[in-house]
Formats: structure tokens, C-alpha cells, sequence
């Protein structure tokens, strides 16, 4: 079993010889987190990320940086919201940190997306094939299996654990050096890849499963196997995940109507579908009264995706509490969404079908997921051979491109080959297309 006292610990990956600064400063360690992922240029280049629809011309849609913003924001208030009734617990001695759940949960949302590639979910998949049905398929015999299954099927989330505490060359140890708390909190998949090839997500890679395996043990995580290496995740993730999904799915929803996508009876339907005329009539009568103040359409569709974020955090936030037990245990299924009530289940459901039946198959939507495919694909290509023939005129111009932080001489195949995913993940959509022009030679 889980314990409050050992899962939040402001101990710093990377950093555990320095003392801890008291907790009287201005600002907690939590806090300090924040703010270090605020200021970051992993962090600033989600600005020019896709999210879901292209980056915006004459009408602003979300992107990875907007998005991450208001999962911190949502990650927030449910976490406020359980440390409320948790306070009150007496088996927990260390309030002074548990006082920080908001803060720690912030954090996490933040840094959420931070791996994952150009091109939105259609980058990872780009970059996924590459190594699975492109010439990325040569270099499978130099690498050890456990290995090449995250090559062939990159993830996100595990990027986004190495990006924080990976020792890029030239940058300090630990990485971004974040608390042990705040880093687990954003494993959503506490084992390597393989695990579960039905659904290929995990949160770490071969790389960085020795980093993953001292953050669980310090915070004393639920360990579920050591063959292949499992553990139960950090309680906090379970909030970090239903901020995520609160957001994608319904902020989604207002966006396909800005696009126009949805039409105002539809996007309407879809947000009114989480309340009930009885159980719900406060919000009945309050909207009335806002709708008769507020005759902007898309403002009355910001009122109402308010509230149904509203409520989404309050039904999260208990139903977290109602199931900390399980979830302490690590006994937990699914997430706290699929926990939702009747109504509010089958309205978000609704959502996600409405999403993947006719939003992510907009045409601007699959036309990212081209531009995608090539880009990266290329780009792939291009570096990956290079890396192997570094004795060409033409490859170190090319190598020249990749900044010093990225190891692409030393290590093994595996390694090298990584530090080159490393340079094109963390490139912008922009600038993975102005790359593309450069070595295609079609910039005008």
C-alpha cells in the first residue's frame, strides 16, 4: 500500500546530494518546478505544436502550449479540490507538502506534452513507421529487442521522461532536475514498452529505465512485477490523466465549432448532454440569466464548456477520494473518467465519438497527418543515414544541423540513434518543414 508520506518528496532528480530548501521560501520546491518548466524552450516551442487542428490563420485553435496551460489549470483545481478532504485525513503527517498537491499536479500538466513530436499524434505515428515499414527497418539487428520496441513504436509520454531528466551533452545532470514527486506524477504508463502490445503506450524508455526505477523505489511505489518491470502508478497521475482528457475532449468540441466544423445545434447538444433539467436546475436558471445578458454565440459556447469542465472537475475530484483506497493499493482499473456517472458518462462518450468520427477525420486534420508523415519521414531518413555513413561530404554537412547537446558520436547504436529522434521530436512543426524545404531544395 501507497503512502501519502512517501509518494511526495521534494528531493530533486539528479540533484539528491544538495539539501532540500525549506519549505518557508517564498516559493515551494513544487512551485519552483512550475516555474522552471514555464521558462523552458521545450516548453515555449509547444506554441508551435500541433494539437489536434492546423496551427491558426484568421481563427485561433488550440495548440500544444494553449492546451498544456489549460490541463494545468483543470490539474489544478481537481487536485485543490482532493487535498480539501484529504487534509482532514490523520494518517497523513506531512501536510506541509500535501498543502502542494496543486501545485505538484500543475507541474505535471505542464510538462505533459513536452515529447511529443511535430505534427500532433500523427508525428508519433510517423515516426513510428519509419522504424517499422521504412528504411529505419535496417538498423533493427543493432539494436536489442527491448530496444527496438521503442523505436517502432515511440511514445510520447516516454519522451517526454527523457526529455526531463536525460543529461543531454553540455547540460547539467538530472535534466530539467525536477522533484521526484512532479516527474512521477507524469508517468502514465509506469512500465517499458511491450508490456501491453494490444494498446503499444508505455513511460519510459530502455533509456531511461534505470532513472524511472530510482524515481519508484525513493517514492516507494506499488511494485506489480519485476519481469517485465511494472509498478502501479503515482496517485497523482490518475488527476494529471482526467485534466488531460477533460481538456482534449471538450475544449475539441469548442474548437470544431469556431472551424465550423460543428454547427451551433450540434455543439450545443453535445455540451448540454452533461446536465440534467432536475438534478441540475442551479445551472439552468443561472444560464438563462446569462444567455439573456449574453448574445454572442461563441461566448455562449465558452459559457458552456465552462461549466461543463466545472462539473467535470468536481465528479473527478470525488470520485478520486471515493476510490483512494484502490488507487493507494494500486488495485485501481481504468481511469477516473470511465468512472463518471450515467449521465456525464454516456455525454463524454458522445464526445469522443463525435471526435473521432468526424473531427479527426476533417479534412485539415488528415491533411496534418500527411505533411506529417512525409516531414518527419524524411527527415528520418535523411539523419539516420547520415549517422551511419558519417564519412560523406553530404552527411556532415547534414550532422552540422544537429546542435552540440545531441551525442551523435558516442554510445551505442541504440544511443546514437536516439540523440537523432531526440533533435527531430523536438522540433516545431515550422521548423520540421523549413528542414524538409532545406534538404529537399524546394524553398522559395
Amino acid at each position: 500500500m501507497m503512502h501519502w508520506d512517501h509518494l511526495l518528496s521534494a528531493r530533486r532528480f539528479g540533484l539528491e546530494d544538495r539539501p532540500i530548501s525549506s519549505t518557508a521560501d517564498a516559493r515551494s520546491q513544487f512551485q519552483r518546478d512550475f516555474d522552471r518548466i514555464v521558462f523552458s524552450s521545450p516548453f515555449r516551442r509547444l506554441q508551435n505544436k500541433t494539437q489536434v487542428f492546423p496551427l491558426p490563420g484568421s481563427v485561433f485553435v488550440h495548440n500544444r502550449l494553449t492546451h498544456s496551460l489549460e490541463v494545468a489549470s483543470v490539474g489544478r483545481s481537481i487536485a485543490n479540490n482532493v487535498f480539501l478532504s484529504l487534509q482532514e485525513r490523520d494518517e497523513i503527517h506531512n501536510k506541509e507538502l500535501l498543502n502542494e498537491l496543486g501545485s505538484i499536479v500543475a507541474a505535471a500538466c505542464l510538462c505533459h506534452d513536452m515529447g511529443n513530436p511535430p505534427f500532433g499524434h500523427a508525428g508519433e505515428d510517423a515516426i513510428s513507421r519509419f522504424f517499422r515499414e521504412g528504411k529505419g527497418r535496417e538498423l533493427k539487428d543493432k539494436c536489442t529487442q527491448e530496444e527496438w520496441l521503442d523505436l517502432e513504436n515511440f511514445e510520447g509520454n516516454a519522451n517526454a521522461l527523457r526529455l526531463l531528466t536525460h543529461r543531454f551533452q553540455g547540460r547539467r545532470r538530472g535534466g530539467f532536475a525536477l522533484t521526484y514527486t512532479t516527474l512521477a506524477s507524469l508517468v502514465k504508463y509506469p512500465f517499458g514498452s511491450g508490456l501491453n502490445p494490444d494498446k503499444p503506450k508505455y513511460g519510459f524508455f530502455q533509456s531511461e529505465k534505470d532513472t524511472f526505477t530510482r524515481i519508484a523505489e525513493t517514492l516507494q511505489l506499488e511494485k506489480l512485477g519485476d519481469d517485465p518491470l511494472h509498478y502501479a502508478r503515482h496517485p497523482l497521475v490518475y488527476i494529471v490523466e482526467a485534466a488531460d482528457d477533460i481538456c482534449y475532449e471538450i475544449m475539441d468540441i469548442e474548437d470544431a465549432h469556431k472551424l465550423k466544423i460543428l454547427d451551433k445545434e450540434e455543439t450545443f447538444s453535445l455540451l448540454m448532454g452533461f446536465f440534467d433539467e432536475k438534478e441540475d436546475r442551479d445551472f439552468y436558471d443561472k444560464k438563462e440569466r446569462v444567455f439573456r445578458e449574453v448574445t454572442d454565440l461563441n461566448e455562449r459556447v465558452a459559457y458552456l464548456r465552462a461549466s461543463v469542465i466545472n462539473k467535470l472537475v468536481q465528479l473527478t475530484a470525488a470520485i478520486f477520494l471515493e476510490h483512494q483506497d484502490d488507487i493507494m493499493a494500486g488495485d485501481f482499473d481504468g481511469s477516473l473518467m470511465d468512472h463518471l456517472p450515467g449521465r456525464e458518462q454516456k455525454a463524454f462518450e458522445t464526445c469522443k465519438d463525435k471526435a473521432v468520427g468526424d473531427i479527426y477525420n476533417h479534412r485539415s486534420v488528415v491533411k496534418i497527418e500527411l505533411t506529417g508523415f512525409n516531414v518527419l519521414g524524411t527527415l528520418l531518413e535523411e539523419f539516420t543515414h547520415a549517422l551511419q555513413h558519417p564519412g560523406s561530404k553530404y552527411a556532415q554537412k547534414l550532422l552540422s544541423l544537429v546542435p552540440g547537446q545531441y551525442n551523435l558520436t558516442g554510445g551505442s547504436t541504440y544511443e546514437r540513434i536516439r540523440s537523432v529522434v531526440d533533435f527531430i521530436s523536438g522540433m516545431t512543426d515550422l521548423y520540421a518543414v523549413d528542414i524538409y524545404k532545406d534538404i529537399r531544395g524546394i524553398r522559395t
